[in-house]
């Protein structure tokens, strides 16, 4: 896995965050996760290796290739779009 360039990681919550440092449970929460076995695409920053490291033990990391990151980004798309629609904020 590089730290720089275009790719992505695949990180998946394997514990919980009961009983851990609320700035543990914080960092969970800015990397999208919200319990265990979730997992997220984010990409490969400098800024998300460092969050990365406060919690190994909570996560693992893989790389992820272009199409994972391409779905979840449609499936995030779709999703904000129903959302939309069901307020009526259509556009």
């Amino acid at each position: 896995m590089t730290a720089a360039g275009g790719g992505s990681l695949k990180v998946t919550q394997v514990r919980s965050a009961i009983c851990t440092k609320p700035k543990h449970r914080g960092t969970l929460r800015a990397l999208g996760l919200r319990g265990v076995g979730r997992s997220r695409i984010v990409p490969d920053r400098p800024e998300i290796r460092g969050m990365l490291a406060r919690v190994p033990h909570l996560v693992t990391v893989e790389t992820a290739d272009a199409a994972q990151a391409a779905a979840q980004a449609q499936r995030r798309d779709a999703t904000r779009r129903a959302r939309r629609v069901a307020e009526g904020r259509t556009s």
